[in-house]
C-alpha cells in the first residue's frame, strides 16, 4: 500500500502554500516532515488525508483518489493541533466524548489502546478540552493517532508542550506500535533532535516546495561540516556541493553534502565534522550568507 500525490497545489490567494509536489509513501516507514514555519508542512499533511481540498494535483491510495472516498479515508489518520478557539466550539466538548467521537470516525479503533494510553497520561477525561494544558492536548492527539490503528497515520507537532519525559514515552509508544503493526507515520516536527533517532526518511519543504525526500542516514553520512581558513576551505570542497557558507574573519565554514564517489580534500589545512539532522535542516533551510 501507498500513498501518493502528483503535481499537488493548494493556493490561498496569491500564494501557493503547497507549489507542486509530487511524494510517495511507502508503508512501513517513520517519515519526519520538517521546514521553517509556513513552510507548508500542515496543509500538506490536511490535503494528504483530504480535510483540505488542493487547489490542482491528485492524491491517490494505491490508486485510489482520496478525496471524499470513504474506502480510502478509512485508512488515513491526521491528528492535528487542537484548535478550541471559540469559534471551532471544541473547546466545551470533554475528553471522554472527543475520544468517542474520534471511535466512530475511525473504523480500526483500538478502545482498549485508548484506556490503556489515557491512564498512562492520567488524562482527566471528564475535563472539557478548553480546561487542558497544552501538554493534555498533545497527550489527547497522541491517543487518537496511536488508537486508530490506521495505516497511514499523520501527527503534527505531537510533542508540542510535553516535558521531556513526555516526550520521550511517546517516541517510545511510537516504535513498539510501529514495531508491532509496520504501520506508516509521518511527523511533523520543530523538535528535529529528539526525533531524529526514530525516523528512517526525511521530508523537508523549502516555501511550500519539496526540497528532497531521503533516508536520514543515508544523508547524515554524506552531511559534513568544514571549517578552517577560507582559502583552504574553498579548496577543500572545488566542486561539491556547498550550502551556508559562514565566514568571519579570514575563517569559513561550509556545510557540504557528498554524492556517490565524491570527498572532501582532507590535505588541506580544514577540520571535517560530521552534522546532525537539526544541523543539515538549518544548512538547507537556513539564511543564506549575503555575498
Amino acid at each position: 500500500m501507498k500513498l501518493q500525490c502528483t503535481d499537488l497545489v493548494k493556493t490561498y490567494g496569491y500564494l501557493n502554500a503547497v507549489d507542486h509536489v509530487d511524494l510517495t509513501l511507502e508503508q512501513g516507514k517513520i517519515y519526519g516532515l520538517i521546514g521553517r514555519n509556513g513552510a507548508g508542512k500542515t496543509t500538506l499533511l490536511s490535503l494528504l488525508t483530504a480535510q483540505n481540498p488542493a487547489t490542482s494535483g491528485e492524491v491517490e491510495l494505491d490508486g485510489q483518489r482520496v478525496w471524499e472516498n470513504r474506502s480510502a479515508l478509512d485508512h488515513l489518520c491526521f491528528s492535528r493541533e487542537l484548535n478550541i478557539s471559540p469559534e471551532t466550539g471544541l473547546g466545551n466538548i470533554k475528553v471522554k466524548e472527543y475520544l468517542r467521537i474520534a471511535s466512530v470516525y475511525y473504523p480500526h479503533w483500538d478502545a482498549g489502546m485508548a484506556q490503556r494510553l489515557v491512564a498512562l497520561f492520567r488524562l482527566p477525561v471528564k475535563k472539557k478540552l478548553q480546561k487542558l494544558s497544552k501538554g493534555m492536548l498533545s497527550m489527547v492527539t497522541i491517543v487518537v493517532a496511536l488508537a486508530s490503528k490506521a495505516e497511514f497515520t499523520f501527527l503534527d507537532e505531537p510533542v508540542a508542550g510535553l516535558d521531556v519525559v513526555a516526550r520521550d514515552q511517546f517516541y517510545k509508544l511510537l516504535l513498539e506500535e510501529y514495531s508491532a503493526t509496520g504501520r506508516t507515520f509521518v511527523i511533523s516536527t520543530h523538535i528535529i533532535e529528539e526525533a531524529a533517532d526514530v525516523l528512517e526518511e526525511v521530508i523537508i519543504l523549502r516555501e511550500g516546495k519539496l526540497l528532497m525526500v531521503e533516508n536520514v542516514q543515508d544523508l547524515l553520512d554524506s552531511a559534513r561540516y568544514v571549517s578552517g581558513r577560507a582559502e583552504e576551505v574553498d579548496a577543500a570542497v572545488t566542486g561539491l556541493e556547498i550550502h551556508h557558507a559562514e565566514s568571519m574573519g579570514r575563517s569559513k565554514g561550509v556545510a557540504v553534502l557528498l554524492r556517490q564517489g565524491q570527498a572532501i580534500d582532507e590535505s588541506r589545512d580544514v577540520t571535517v565534522q560530521p552534522m546532525s539532522l537539526q544541523k543539515v535542516f538549518v544548512a538547507l533551510c537556513g539564511e543564506e550568507e549575503k555575498a
